[in-house]
């Protein structure tokens, strides 16, 4: 008898969501999503990815719920949603798990497996996924794919042992290239983190600060500085904290942005769409930690304090 597949649930159906979500469901797995405000537009037209890479991919119909109470209980989770609802993901993430179900957290930043692993169930496997994509939600049920999808997996808490935690991370990463996706299975997570913050962090914060994409920032000498200057902040900062970065990093990072279309960071829409922006764990945790370490960042606090000046501004316009 064949063995069925496993059912996969989507909690935070965003861009990132919507994108790994249909390319699994469209490869055969038995994908669920769960939305909120889409949940309307999703269940009428589908789910579209205009993809550079893929083409234009619909899925429809899609297997979408606006309550976790109504979806089925799913032995893989994927949690797009931004770390700065992670204290409201919890429950959700509880009520949607099957037992022993595996949760990858599809977060940019640091430390939010550790925040979010007190508030989970402990027979929960919790799995960090860093996401190398440049994809943004044009509207309800529609992803803008712009380059790449490569995702890394690494296993960060959970009742398996080293053999087993090995196994699990394997059978993550084929499930992702069998929907045709690269995927690498990454032993140190906070390594890995550490490593895709050295892009995240400056482009995600000067992308809102200068009102620029990335294309737009490199052909400026003085902009291209700026963020050459703060990725090397993070790679010292991540070295200084014990994880040894690939050498001349940042110089490659600006290289290989070069290369790719102009691009908006997923923090830049949250302040177009006036969201909170993902500022602890792409910067705060960061800083808490090279301090620690002995290692100052001044560039990083200089932007963090200027973003938290401009989210303060139009939180405060919204109460």
């Amino acid at each position: 008898m064949q063995k069925a597949k496993p059912r996969i649930g989507v909690i935070g159906t965003g861009a990132i969501g919507g994108f790994y979500g249909l390319m699994l469901a469209r490869a055969g797995h038995d994908v669920h999503f769960l939305l909120r405000s889409e949940y309307p537009a999703v269940r009428e037209h589908g789910i579209t990815v205009d993809s550079r890479v893929h083409g234009e991919l619909n899925l429809k119909p899609v297997q979408a719920y606006a309550d976790v109470a109504d979806m089925p209980p799913c032995d893989w989770l994927l949690v797009g949603a931004k770390s700065t609802t992670n204290e409201t993901l919890a429950p959700i993430i509880a009520k949607a798990a099957a037992p022993g179900a595996r949760v990858i957290l599809l977060q940019n930043g640091l430390n939010n497996e550790q925040q979010l692993r007190q508030l989970l169930p402990p027979e929960l496997h919790l799995i960090g996924g860093l996401c190398y994509v440049c994809l943004y939600r044009k509207a309800p049920g529609v992803v803008v794919h712009q380059d790449n999808g490569m995702i890394d997996l690494a296993y960060h808490s959970g009742p398996a042992d080293e053999q087993q935690q090995q196994e699990m991370i394997a059978l993550g990463a084929e499930m992702f290239r069998d929907a045709g996706l690269k995927a690498r299975e990454k032993g140190n997570l906070d390594g890995a983190r550490w490593q895709k913050l050295v892009w995240n962090a400056p482009f995600n914060g000067v992308s809102v600060i200068l009102n620029a994409g990335t294309q737009t920032l490199l052909d400026n000498a003085a902009s291209r500085q700026l963020v050459g200057e703060l990725m090397q902040e993070v790679v010292d900062a991540a070295e200084a904290c014990g994880h040894s970065m690939p050498e001349l990093l940042a110089e490659k990072l600006l290289v290989g942005t070069q290369r790719m279309p102009d691009y908006l960071p997923s923090m830049y829409h949250d302040w177009l769409h006036k969201r909170p922006m993902e500022l602890d764990s792409l910067y705060g945790e960061a800083l808490k930690l090279a301090a620690v370490a002995g290692c100052s960042m001044p560039k990083t606090e200089a932007l963090l304090q200027m973003l938290q000046f401009i989210e303060a501004g139009y939180s405060a316009s919204a109460d």
